[in-house]
């Protein structure tokens, strides 16, 4: 019953929206960093992206995608690009996540064991579980660009 309460509150959220005028929708959406705010703001996101960082490393799941990884620009790059899906100010102007994982092979296991990863370092760094669900809904999409593999 509760998925089916947000499924109708999803629904009722996007069909209020096509109503608004172009304006009045950007400029809500850009207002609304209240997920922005829960994080911690950008040091709060910095600081889950470099735990991050060094959990992927350090997981033997996770590793082998990231031993040559640039630690600085990775954590940069993760950093802009959830502050901006939080409702930020940052802006990530990286390359797309087709274009950042083509070759790579990544598979629904590699990308499940991520998301775990990412799971500890958010809860390590203290951010609320409605917090954490927020953001991986708005990052669940990816899977799509990310997985290569069957």
């Amino acid at each position: 019953m509760r998925q089916f309460t947000h499924r109708l509150l999803a629904t009722g959220a996007l069909a209020g929206a096509c109503c608004l005028p172009a304006v009045a929708l950007a400029q809500a959406t850009a207002t609304n960093d209240s997920l922005y705010q829960a994080w911690g703001r950008t040091a709060g996101i910095l600081a889950v992206m470099d735990d991050f960082f060094t959990r992927l490393q350090a997981d033997a799941r996770t590793a082998p995608h990231f031993k040559d990884a640039s630690r600085k620009h990775l954590v940069k790059q993760l950093t802009d690009q959830l502050c901006q899906q939080a409702g930020g100010p940052c802006l990530y102007d990286g390359p797309t996540m087709a274009e950042a994982h083509r070759g790579q092979e990544i598979t629904k296991r590699d990308f499940h064991a991520l998301v775990e990863v990412l799971q500890q370092s958010m809860a390590a760094q203290g951010i609320s579980f409605g917090a954490q669900n927020r953001m991986l809904a708005l990052l669940a999409p990816m899977h799509r660009d990310i997985i290569t593999q069957p």
